[in-house]
């Protein structure tokens, strides 16, 4: 039965987007830390993360590369609530707070990690990762011999 998802993760998730994902720790709390949804796509010049990041804004996410070839995204978790006037309050408080979310992955060697970029718009972090051009084929050059 492994063989068979094995298989057909192969052939959904190549080798190379497979790596880039890290495994969350499992002592890591659910009270403390949520997972961030992601959607990863590969293009021929670069990959892009989608993450849903509803009620946080730019300001609340840091995206940074930790050991040169990790992408890490955190946020911590706060939401401003609207102020009280004076004579004002709550009621009722069902909208809970975003969790602190973290997400990290492992870069492919094809990736320029000093050409990142990142926009919050809509609830949504877009995360674009260039890749490198691929190296140069190496030529053969026939010496004729004297």
């Amino acid at each position: 039965m492994s063989t068979v998802v094995d298989v057909v993760s192969q052939l959904l998730f190549p080798e190379s987007i497979e790596r880039l994902v890290i495994p969350s720790r499992s002592n890591e709390s659910s009270e403390n830390r949520g997972s961030i949804p992601v959607d990863i796509l590969d293009t021929p010049k670069e990959y892009i993360f989608y993450m849903d990041v509803p009620g946080l804004s730019k300001s609340d996410i840091q995206v940074t590369v930790e050991d040169e070839n990790t992408l890490v995204i955190r946020s911590n978790g706060k939401r401003k609530r609207e102020s009280e006037e004076e004579g004002c309050k709550y009621v009722r408080l069902e909208r809970k707070p975003p969790l602190k979310l973290m997400r990290k992955f492992k870069m492919p060697d094809n990736c320029n990690v000093s050409a990142i970029t990142a926009k919050c718009e809509n609830g949504v972090l877009t995360v674009v990762v260039e890749k490198l051009p691929p190296p140069s084929k190496a030529k053969t050059v026939k010496v004729a011999i004297s």
